[in-house]
């Protein structure tokens, strides 16, 4: 378990956090050149990460087609990515409407809904300069989502939220270095990278925190809660209809992605980092733990 951490330690962090947002932060208006012109024959995604890599029918697939699906698959986790910022910008003001407005913590969350706005906004002119559907969850997850949204808290609610960022932090991270992959798309994952690293370590410590002060059934409806959402997350973050842009039946493609033991350890590897915590500080374990493996998550 991790240490148990003090009151003074939040202020401390989210002072520490602040001064980091003055020093360390973008405004993609001004530092993404969207008029830019793509680069020819380079990637959106590596082909590795790409939901039908290995299967019969990526070999079908010319080395056009596979970079055009890997946008469509890129446009659909962004899709999910910008949804996701926008529940967690609810979930931000709602907490820290409870908290002391002259808290640095407090001060913290609201600047963190305004990265979080200028993210859901660079991931919408992304989908726009690429030319890409707004993909996005389904019908049922959104409205799961304002249950959600309006009845979870504490320790279930920051999980979630480290779910969501650090599984797609790590495939963003894999990235910047990557000479294969469109400049435009690197430049858009060092912002969200360098901004998301403060609010991981926001979530990670609120996280323990809350932890702390759980009995153990509640603490067993928190992971259950989690679960849900990392099983959900991770199975929405490509639409079917991405398989149409390269000519591919949509349920057919999305069985074989589903059955992909490729697209699976690619789900491993983007949780391992939020997995190995989670298991740290007690949030997975368990009758839940059932419903990370079925994800594909452990």
């Amino acid at each position: 378990m991790a240490r148990v951490l003090q009151p003074k330690d939040r202020e401390v962090t989210a002072e520490r956090l602040l001064d980091s947002s003055v020093r360390n932060s973008y405004q993609p208006d001004v530092d993404i050149d969207w008029d830019a012109p793509l680069v020819e024959g380079k990637g959106f995604l590596p082909e590795e990460r790409v939901s039908l890599y290995g299967t019969e029918l990526w070999e079908r697939l010319t080395p056009e087609q596979r970079i055009e699906l890997a946008k469509h698959e890129l446009g659909s986790i962004t899709s999910v990515g910008l949804w996701t910022e926008i529940v967690l910008m609810q979930l931000l003001a709602r907490y820290a409407a409870d908290l002391d407005p002259r808290s640095p913590h407090t001060h913290y969350a609201l600047t963190e809904i305004g990265d979080e706005t200028r993210h859901a906004i660079m991931f919408g002119k992304g989908l726009s300069r690429f030319g890409l559907p707004a993909y996005g969850p389904p019908k049922v997850v959104r409205s799961l989502a304002k249950v959600f949204g309006a009845v979870i808290g504490g320790p279930a609610m920051f999980a979630s939220v480290l779910v969501v960022e650090e599984t797609t932090d790590r495939l963003q991270r894999s990235m910047l270095d990557d000479e294969g992959i469109q400049p435009i798309i690197r430049m858009i994952n060092r912002i969200h990278v360098v901004e998301e690293a403060r609010h991981v370590r926001y979530a990670r410590e609120e996280l323990v925190r809350g932890l702390e002060k759980l009995s153990r059934p509640e603490r067993e409806v928190h992971r259950l809660v989690t679960a849900v959402v990392a099983y959900s997350v991770v199975d929405i973050m490509v639409h079917p209809a991405v398989y149409k842009s390269v000519g591919l039946d949509p349920r057919e493609a999305r069985a074989v992605a589903r059955a992909n033991p490729y697209h699976h350890e690619s789900r491993r590897w983007m949780a391992e980092k939020i997995v190995e915590f989670l298991n740290e500080v007690g949030m997975i374990g368990g009758p839940s733990k059932r419903i990370w493996r079925k994800a594909h998550l452990l």
